[in-house]
């Protein structure tokens, strides 16, 4: 059995205007986080995102850190990120990102498989 994608992501240049956008796009409900965080990263809970046979998962949207034109990156659940990211380096990739705990939130990594692609990495609980 392989292992799930679990959370997405979507930073855009414009923290607002991108929420804005997906939220009435995709009627999705997008709750800040309960802590100051510099690129008002917010989030939609899973419950609030499935379709009628509950099949969805959670997100989040906000603003690229500074300097960053943005990006898209769906996270994996894995059962150690810094043993993922020791493969991904093995494998041909590159580590860009952790592993880095997020403040009151899981373990997270990100790398580039080599086509260059974005991909996250998140602690199983």
């Amino acid at each position: 059995m392989g292992q799930p994608v679990i959370h997405f992501e979507i930073l855009g240049k414009d923290a607002a205007r991108t929420q804005q956008y997906y939220s009435e796009l995709f009627g999705w409900e997008i709750q800040p986080l309960p802590f100051e965080n510099p690129t008002q990263y917010g989030t939609i809970e899973r419950d609030d995102n499935t379709n009628a046979e509950g099949v969805g998962i959670g997100g989040g949207v906000g603003g690229a850190p500074d300097g960053h034109s943005g990006h898209v990156t769906f996270y994996v659940e894995v059962p150690d990120v810094a043993a993922a990211l020791t493969k991904v380096e093995s494998l041909g990739g590159t580590r860009t990102m952790g592993p880095d705990q997020v403040p009151g939130g899981p373990v997270i990594g990100h790398f580039r498989d080599p086509d260059g692609n974005t991909v996250g990495v998140v602690q199983a609980e």
